[in-house]
C-alpha cells in the first residue's frame, strides 16, 4: 500500500529511497514521513519483492530490516553486496551489540535500533547520501593514488589490482578518498567517521577498516598498506 503523497511531491531528481519492512504500518509511516522531508519513496514488503525492485529502478539508499519472512534482513544485504554498492541503512529491534556488528561486516553502510525518532533516521539517510556524492570528503590532491599493486582513482571511487575492479561500499570509498587525501599521514578515527566522536563510532570505524583490509592486504592481521596508529587511527601507505 502506497503512503499517503504530502502536498508538496518530491522534486523528479530528489534522492529515491527503498524502505523495506514487513510491518506495514511501520512501511507506511516511514515512507510518507519521508516523503515529506522531500524524498522519493518506493516501499516492499520482504526481500522478494525489495530485490524484484532493484533490478528496475535505481535508489540512493535502502531502509532494510532485520526481521523478515524468507530472507532476512542479513543475508539479503549479504546478496545484495555482491551485485551492488547501493548503501544500506538496516534496521532492527534486536539491542544485542553483535548485530550491529554483524550488519557492518557484510556490508551496511549505517544501522539504527528500534525505536527511534524518525527525524534521527532522516538524517542518517542525508549522512549516507551526502557521504556517496563526496561532499562529506576532502578533495583528493592526486587523479590516481597507487599502493602496491593498486590504483585507487577518488573522483571515482574506483579501485582497482591490474585490470581487476575491486568492489567497494559507500563507507569504504569514504574512508579511502579520506585516507588517500592524507598523502600517507595519518587520519583520526574520528576524521573518517565523518566527524562523529564517540566510542561506538570509533568501532564501527574499526570494523570498517577491518573489512577494507580483507580486501586489500594479504595478511590483514599484518597489513602492509593501511597501517594502523596507535592511539590516534590509520595511514595508507601509498607510493610516492
Amino acid at each position: 500500500m502506497s503512503a499517503a503523497r504530502p502536498a508538496t511531491p518530491p522534486a523528479d531528481d530528489a534522492p529515491h529511497v527503498l524502505v523495506v519492512d514487513d510491518d506495514r504500518r511501520l512501511r507506511d509511516l516511514l515512507a510518507r514521513f519521508l516523503m515529506e522531508n522531500g524524498y522519493r519513496v518506493t516501499v516492499a514488503a520482504d526481500a522478494a519483492e525489495a530485490g524484484a525492485k532493484l533490478q528496475h529502478l535505481a535508489f540512493d539508499c535502502l531502509v532494510l530490516d532485520v526481521m523478515m519472512p524468507g530472507e532476512n534482513g542479513f543475508d539479503f544485504a549479504r546478496r545484495l553486496r555482491g551485485t551492488s554498492a547501493v548503501p544500506i541503512l538496516m534496521l532492527t529491534a534486536r539491542t544485542d551489540p553483535s548485530d550491529r556488528i554483524t550488519g557492518l561486516e557484510i556490508g551496511a553502510d549505517d544501522y539504527l535500533p528500534k525505536p527511534f525518532e524518525p527525524r534521527e533516521l532522516t538524517l542518517r539517510i542525508a549522512n549516507i547520501i551526502r557521504r556517496k556524492g563526496g561532499t562529506g570528503t576532502p578533495a583528493p590532491a592526486r587523479d590516481v593514488v597507487r599502493f602496491g599493486p593498486y590504483l585507487y582513482r577518488p573522483a571515482r571511487g574506483e579501485l582497482r589490482r591490474g585490470e581487476d575492479l575491486i568492489r567497494l561500499t559507500e563507507r569504504e570509498r569514504d574512508m579511502l578518498t579520506v585516507l588517500a587525501a592524507a598523502e600517507g599521514e595519518q587520519v583520526s578515527r574520528d576524521a573518517l567517521a565523518g566527524g562523529s566522536a564517540g566510542d561506538a563510532n570509533q568501532r564501527t570505524v574499526d570494523v570498517q577498516i577491518n573489512r577494507l583490509r580483507r580486501k586489500i592486504e594479504r595478511d590483514p592481521g599484518n597489513p602492509v598498506f593501511l597501517q594502523t596508529v596507535r592511539g590516534v587511527g590509520y595511514r595508507l601507505v601509498i607510493d610516492p
